[in-house]
């Protein structure tokens, strides 16, 4: 889910929820993946039809404009379950697993559940923890002790399976800092949808974390954001759509899904002063290295 969404006014909502999706973008030459998209949310969401295959209907869309690989990210147990069960079946598909920072003081048990988000992490086609870490902006001060314990608790899963840790950081950018440095990082940190700014951006370019923009970088009031992407190393870099929230302008407030990623990253190549076709060559191989192979 998206760590810095926008306010939708009433008129946005209703087309989002009228499943208005924007027209497919110019196909990018050189392949990308989505890191990070929400496939059964965008369906539910949407309103999509469940005749001929919905979520079929969507992988199809991208990989039609060169968005040919997908992370189909969990934020509970139920969403965790159905992306591995997906991943297993579809070989563009990859998988997430994780407990929401919002969701974690919502649990009875939450020790449970954790374990098992543990035993979906052992499996092959899941190749991420995430999206877990901090949400100070919708968890109270009570629920924050909870969040905090389901953070570490994932970061721990990450390294004794060697896995990305993927990291919801929603006004908590120097608490996220703080866990990590407490319970030591794993080898790969994603900042899911980067919101944090320039300074921040080069504090996790430092330590060697990947930073993932989404459409949010394209909104006229995120200048923040492209100061923060013009700093960081194609090396360090991924894209995302975090569908269906956070659809790049000019279709902010309609649906997004993956076929869309081809608009934030020409913004991205923009931004960074990069030729396109390197830039989706270096994200590509960011993920590569990052998830590991998708077939």
């Amino acid at each position: 889910m998206n760590s810095n969404p926008p306010t939708e006014n009433r008129k946005q909502r209703e087309a989002r929820r009228r499943g208005e999706f924007p027209p497919p973008p110019e196909p990018l030459a050189v392949p990308v993946f989505d890191s990070h998209t929400h496939l059964d949310i965008t369906v539910h969401e949407a309103g999509m039809p469940a005749d001929n295959d919905p979520v079929e209907a969507l992988i199809s869309a991208a990989a039609k404009v060169g968005v040919d690989r997908l992370v189909q990210v969990g934020v509970d147990l139920d969403s965790s379950r159905w992306g591995a069960e997906l991943a297993a079946r579809h070989p563009s598909v990859l998988a997430a697993v994780a407990l929401h920072p919002n969701e974690a003081p919502r649990l009875d048990d939450l020790d449970e559940a954790l374990r098992q988000i543990e035993a979906l992490a052992a499996l092959p086609r899941v190749r991420g923890l995430g999206e877990t870490g901090l949400d100070t902006f919708r968890t109270s001060e009570e629920g924050r002790a909870a969040q905090e314990q389901s953070f570490r608790a994932h970061i721990a899963i990450a390294k004794r399976y060697a896995k990305p840790l993927i990291i919801h950081d929603r006004e908590a950018h120097q608490d996220v800092l703080r866990v990590l440095d407490e319970e030591g990082a794993p080898d790969a940190v994603v900042l899911h949808c980067f919101s944090g700014d320039a300074d921040f951006a080069a504090e996790c370019v430092r330590r060697g974390f990947l930073l993932s923009f989404a459409g949010t970088m394209t909104f006229k009031n995120a200048g923040y954001l492209r100061e923060a992407a013009a700093l960081t190393p194609p090396s360090q870099m991924l894209v995302e759509t975090d569908a269906p929230y956070l659809t790049p302008m000019p279709y902010r407030g309609r649906p997004n899904a993956s076929y869309l990623i081809p608009v934030t990253v020409r913004a991205l190549a923009e931004t960074t002063g990069q030729d396109l076709d390197t830039l989706c060559a270096a994200i590509s191989a960011n993920g590569e290295r990052v998830f590991g192979p998708w077939s």
